[in-house]
């Protein structure tokens, strides 16, 4: 059993190393754009008298940092060779989102956002696995260079973790399709060109079979976005939409009708195991600043890290991170050679430990830092603010934690759901 990493994987993050430092750093530091990392982030990324919304001079940022990675061939690491990627596995986004949270807030990797200098844009896997020829033919390219995005209309108001029992519907009129319903945390629906909504066509509450996926422009008439959720972490960009009698034309069923589970279930364990690399490296940074920390700080004359009350807790996380990285790396392994859905029991085990063990690591920190880790000057509270999403919003880890019992218990298959 071989656990080191391949060369050309660790080769590669050097290579990301140096891109950042002759590219994305310079950009960050250049026009005051530190502000939106110092003490003031919260304040510079918020427009505040827009519903809470990302000011416009901190997408634009965003976005000409994807430029420039996408010009030196690291955005689209995770996309098929064909679409200009490079055939990215699911070990290697696991091991350079890691990698690029590991590094503390910057540019090339803001998680708020779902940012990277290496994209996770899981919707253009989607939309290779998923989409029509045509719906490929209008979207590959915005997807692929991140100039175009779509969200995803999963959640809704009355039905959070229990995706079966949407109330949202779409019946046939026709060649087309009505849908009426209620989605909400839309995230990034603002700049959405389309929403990915699904609607039960078919079957009972509770049916893994009758889901459909629809692709929605976020211009068609009755579809509205009715509020922006404001957040323990601002900027919002998680919006509450209503439908109202939008009419769709069939081809803006994505996926097969009647198997939007299926898309949703990819989506959920490409991303969480993603999601979970980047809570890891995220938990590593705040345990490396802390043991940097306790060496040079010397009250009453002596090194916090001469101390047991600040040695023991951080080698408790400092463990736990090692323990769940190799879990990482084996379950993103899993899904490379054996499929998607081979490794769900592990993705939830891994979800839901890295988004708890993350807000542990930020806590500690502050505490190790005393005030100053208290304050806005450190970023730890940021992290820990945006990290604390993560426990309710890649599904709740009681959730997880079923998910898992489910598998231990025989409730559940390691196979794709029949139906789906």
């Amino acid at each position: 059993m071989d656990f080191e990493l391949p060369k050309e994987l660790v080769d590669y993050l050097a290579e990301l190393d140096e891109f950042i430092e002759r590219e994305i750093a310079p950009l960050e530091r250049a026009d005051d754009n530190i502000r939106f990392f110092d003490h003031r982030r919260e304040n510079a990324r918020t427009d505040w008298e827009r519903g809470g919304l990302p000011t416009e001079e901190w997408e634009a940022l965003l976005a000409e940092a994807r430029r420039r990675a996408d010009a030196a061939g690291h955005y689209r690491y995770a996309f098929p060779e064909e679409y200009g990627g490079r055939d990215g596995t699911n070990l290697g986004m696991a091991v350079i989102r890691e990698h690029l949270a590991r590094r503390g807030l910057g540019l090339h990797c803001d998680l708020q956002n779902e940012h990277a200098v290496v994209a996770n844009n899981v919707g253009l896997l989607l939309m290779l696995e998923y989409g029509s020829p045509r719906q490929r033919a209008e979207w590959v390219d915005g997807l692929a260079s991140g100039t175009r995005f779509f969200a995803f209309g999963i959640t809704e108001p009355e039905h959070g973790s229990d995706a079966t029992h949407m109330t949202t519907a779409a019946v046939r009129d026709g060649d087309d399709w009505i849908i009426n319903g209620e989605k909400t945390w839309n995230s990034g629906i603002h700049a959405a060109e389309a929403d990915l909504i699904f609607a039960r066509t078919a079957g009972e509450p509770g049916d893994a079979a009758g889901i459909t996926a629809f692709l929605v422009p976020t211009t068609t008439p009755g579809f509205r976005v009715e509020e922006y959720l404001w957040t323990f972490n601002m900027p919002t960009d998680h919006g509450r939409v209503s439908l109202r009698d939008v009419r769709v034309p069939g081809e803006a069923i994505f996926g097969a009708e009647g198997r939007g589970l299926a898309v949703v279930q990819h989506f959920f364990n490409e991303n969480r195991i993603r999601q979970a690399a980047s809570s890891l490296g995220a938990a590593q940074y705040c345990i490396d600043r802390s043991v940097a920390y306790a060496k040079r700080r010397k009250p009453f004359g002596k090194a916090l890290a001469e101390n047991q009350a600040i040695q023991f807790p951080l080698v408790e996380l400092h463990t736990q991170c090692e323990m769940l990285r190799a879990l990482i790396h084996k379950t993103a392994w899993t899904m490379d050679n054996r499929g998607t859905f081979a490794a769900s029991e592990q993705v939830s085990m891994c979800n839901y430990w890295a988004n708890r063990l993350c807000c542990e690591a930020a806590d500690r920190a502050m505490q190790v830092h005393g005030g100053l880790g208290y304050s806005r000057h450190a970023p730890f509270e940021h992290i820990y603010r945006h990290h604390r999403r993560y426990r309710i919003t890649e599904g709740a880890e009681e959730i997880q934690m079923r998910r898992v019992a489910g598998y231990l218990f025989g409730f559940m298959s390691s196979r794709a759901p029949k139906g789906v």
